[in-house]
């Protein structure tokens, strides 16, 4: 009788982590901005510090909103207020922002204040915006879309409604500094590494998935969905008010057109980041590669010069593509489950 020899099971494929093809697509929009940079402007792209920085101080303003629409998208939901919200926290937060040599202040009482009354002024505003957004999506079973979309409209109505839409400048040297220098990009990198932890290591986290996977079954299992998503929607207000604060800030001047398309910057961004809008899935490290990757097709398309109005067209094509790109892997996930 033969013996036969167990044949040693095949070794199981470790897959990628999603955050690491993510980065790997960056290293990739990277080269080819590099090589164009030499065939179409006989230059280096990369090369280049002054004109990375200005890109990396651009994108930390849509990355800051994108952390927090990320949160939201995780839950299943979506966040169209963001850039709207940004303009009204900008505009409020520079009327407390004022120094007292710009003889038409909007407070002419309240100048030369310490910045950080206009910072808490800012963000508090949009922690409210935020709160409004989720009590009306969990309260009132308004579809998300709806409800932020009535914000967006509303918000951005108060910005121009405050100032009849004019300007508001002359801010104090202390409030001024918060968007000086790298000022942003810390911001933008703390809030992140703030929120990878809530999301990755504490509950908070743990329930914002759970509710994206099957709020029905995160109710069932004693989680307080309706308070959660306040929360969540809630944050997602206070950092577009923060957002809106360093906006203003770093032009030393706020205006009620200021954060124009920034809410769907920052859903691209998430989404490119590998967040899925079906709701379950995202991480913040992928959000801040998402950002930077657009940030760098942004960048690359105007060092190349190309017209602003093809450059809206790649940006929604990438859109596109990312959700398509998220369907298939949905789709894929379920046929392997």
């Amino acid at each position: 009788m033969e013996n036969v020899q167990a044949q040693p099971a095949s070794p199981t494929r470790r897959k990628l982590p999603q955050e690491l093809n993510i980065l790997t697509v960056l290293i990739g929009v990277a080269l080819v901005f590099e090589l164009l940079g030499w065939f179409v402007q006989g230059q280096s792209f990369l090369g280049n510090p002054q004109r990375l920085t200005i890109m990396i101080l651009q994108v930390s303003v849509v990355g800051i909103i994108a952390i927090g629409v990320t949160q939201v998208i995780i839950t299943g939901g979506i966040d169209l207020s963001s850039g709207s919200v940004v303009a009204m926290t900008a505009m409020i937060a520079m009327s407390f922002a004022q120094t007292s040599d710009f003889a038409r202040a909007i407070y002419p009482g309240l100048t030369d204040l310490p910045a950080i009354v206009p910072i808490l002024i800012g963000v508090g505003l949009g922690l409210i915006a935020g709160i409004v957004n989720g009590a009306l999506i969990a309260l009132t079973g308004i579809p998300p879309f709806i409800a932020t979309l009535g914000m967006m409209v509303t918000a951005r109505g108060i910005a121009k409604w405050y100032t009849k839409g004019q300007p508001i400048s002359f801010p104090s040297e202390s409030f001024a500094s918060i968007g000086s220098g790298a000022w942003p990009v810390a911001i933008f990198l703390l809030v992140a590494v703030i929120f990878h932890v809530a999301l990755r290591y504490t509950r908070y986290g743990k329930f914002t998935y759970a509710i994206g996977a099957n709020a029905q079954a995160a109710r069932v299992s004693g989680i307080n969905v309706q308070a959660h998503l306040v929360k969540v929607y809630a944050i997602a207000g206070m950092l577009a008010g923060l957002a809106g604060v360093v906006t203003a800030a770093r032009a030393e001047t706020a205006q009620a057109g200021m954060g124009m398309m920034y809410e769907l910057d920052a859903i691209a961004a998430a989404v490119i980041g590998g967040t899925s809008l079906s709701g379950g899935r995202g991480r913040i490290f992928g959000t801040v590669i998402g950002t930077v990757i657009l940030g760098l097709m942004m960048s690359g398309f105007t060092f190349l010069r190309v017209d602003a109005y093809y450059q809206e067209i790649v940006k929604g094509l990438i859109i596109v593509a990312a959700v398509v790109t998220d369907v298939y892997r949905q789709k894929a996930r379920v046929k392997k489950g």
